[in-house]
């Protein structure tokens, strides 16, 4: 509702799809569009949602514990939080959160259930974590690992890179903003990657891969928010902006 808003001086040049990206290559076929000129994915969770209490992203509101994107989703992070195996939800921290407390947290979750609240969660993880931290809240890592977890994020990322890529036209260019290690780093790798005319191990004498470079990589460090952008907008501090452009055919 807000985009109609805002973007409605532009008319109908601005077409407006509520999707997941991965279904990108489906959405261009339904308008008709076989290349577009200029991608920009902005990937994780959104400020609004974050500040919405009833959709659980945020240990700093009461609600419950949803973090779905989409309410079409069936799984919640409380269905997570509520049924997993205790070793299983240790691995979901430790992947998607990095989290180096991972086993004495999922215990802490197991041995607390049913957990119903963000506020519930984040005490839980407090506690088993020895109280607070220097630098992040102690339920930061397991929130971001749950959110990642109930939306499938790095598995959609991989999905919609090479889809994005396919859909440009030569010399269009693809901009993705990332927020955490483990996004940035999906899209750094693919990106080094696709911009390679080989993709053999380097102690291979003849390359054998057949691959062929598809993009430049124009941003081989990320580019980020300066310190005035971050004073008005604090979430920026973590923004990382990478760009490539679709090469030009042979």
């Amino acid at each position: 509702e807000i985009a109609i808003q805002r973007l409605a001086v532009f008319g109908d040049r601005a077409s407006l799809v509520q999707a997941s990206y991965t279904t990108l290559l489906h959405q261009l076929r339904l308008k008709g569009w076989q290349t577009v000129d200029g991608i920009l994915i902005d990937l994780g969770v959104s400020s609004m949602q974050l500040d919405t209490p009833r959709r659980g992203f945020s240990f700093q509101a009461e609600g419950p514990l949803d973090m779905r994107f989409s309410p079409s989703q069936p799984t919640t992070a409380a269905d997570l939080l509520n049924h997993l195996a205790e070793a299983d939800l240790a691995d979901i921290l430790w992947r998607y959160g990095e989290e180096k407390l991972s086993r004495r947290i999922a215990r802490a979750i197991v041995q607390a259930r049913p957990l119903q609240t963000p506020r519930q969660l984040a005490e839980v993880v407090t506690r088993a974590s020895g109280g607070a931290r220097q630098h992040i809240h102690p339920a930061t890592r397991t929130f971001q690992a749950l959110r990642i977890a109930v939306n499938d994020e790095l598995k959609a990322i991989e999905t919609v890179l090479p889809d994005a890529v396919s859909a440009l036209a030569p010399g269009g260019k693809l901009a993705v903003i990332s927020f955490h290690s483990l996004e940035d780093r999906i899209v750094k790798q693919f990106f080094r990657r696709e911009s390679r005319d080989s993709i053999c191990p380097p102690e291979q004498p003849v390359c054998t891969c057949q691959h062929r470079a598809s993009i430049i990589e124009l941003t081989r460090r990320p580019i980020e928010a300066d310190e005035e952008e971050t004073k008005t907008n604090p979430r920026a501090r973590s923004a990382r902006l990478r760009i490539a452009e679709k090469r030009l055919l042979a």
